[in-house]
């Protein structure tokens, strides 16, 4: 009896390997981004397509701060990018990725209305009694918001407007808070305010010296090292043709 025993200990691993391993081979390449992403990534997704028929993609879009604790939780996420390079470092050092953290773009921060001609709206105009409510993301865990933030604090004028923030889940949520009406004005990202429906109204480009930088980071995930797709994807953010749609929708590359 010992001497069949060995190969059916070995023989019942081998099969539940396997079968993890086909399923998983058919799952698609799941993609999770910070919602500054929601325009580029859709159209460089869309590139990737034309040239890769056969692969599957998901994208979820939210803030990185909470993405990053989706993933620590156990979130089925291939590819994380990330608002801010400092996520995918966090996750590197709990051993949860399978490459380095990259930077895939410098982001910027504008001043956007609906309704005002927000060309001529500095950080200062927004202590006017004139506008009672300034969309921006939650700066706890977007870091749009966060740099929103640091830009109002090092103007002066961050007290004052206080009162007035409304605050959005993600960058994407207060620009779609500025743009319906819920707030006279937002603080969004330049990729954003670049996409033809909102760059139908001018902004006004945030000084980056008031805030620190928008270090755009991504990762492929400890489970996204088990699936070629994911990697090819990763590979793909680094060609000239993806540079492109970056660079369109405001996004500085990284030398």
């Amino acid at each position: 009896m010992p001497l069949f025993a060995k190969p059916g200990r070995l023989l019942l691993p081998l099969t539940l390997m396997l079968l993890t391993t086909a399923l998983h081979a058919g799952d698609p390449v799941r993609i999770a981004a910070a919602s500054d992403l929601r325009y580029a990534l859709d159209d460089i997704v869309n590139l990737y397509r034309e040239v890769h028929p056969d692969t599957a993609i998901e994208v979820i879009y939210g803030s990185s701060g909470k993405m990053t604790t989706q993933i620590i939780n156990g979130a089925p996420y291939d590819i994380f990018f990330s608002a801010d390079i400092a996520f995918p470092q966090q996750l590197k050092e709990k051993g949860l990725t399978t490459t380095e953290p990259a930077v895939y773009a410098i982001g910027r921060i504008v001043i956007w209305s609906n309704t005002l001609n927000a060309a001529k709206l500095t950080l200062e105009d927004l202590t006017s009694d004139a506008i009672t409510r300034v969309a921006i993301a939650q700066p706890a865990h977007a870091p749009y918001g966060l740099r929103a933030k640091e830009a109002m604090q090092a103007a002066g004028v961050w007290d004052a407007v206080q009162s007035k923030l409304v605050f959005g889940e993600n960058i994407a949520h207060a620009a779609q808070m500025a743009e319906s009406g819920a707030a006279q004005v937002g603080i969004i990202a330049l990729s954003l305010a670049r996409f033809p429906e909102l760059a139908r109204h001018d902004h006004y480009l945030i000084d980056n010296a008031l805030h620190n930088p928008l270090t755009q980071g991504y990762v492929v995930t400890r489970r996204g090292g088990n699936m070629p797709e994911a990697l090819a994807f990763a590979g793909f953010m680094a060609t000239d043709k993806v540079h492109d749609i970056m660079i369109r929708y405001g996004f500085v590359m990284p030398e």
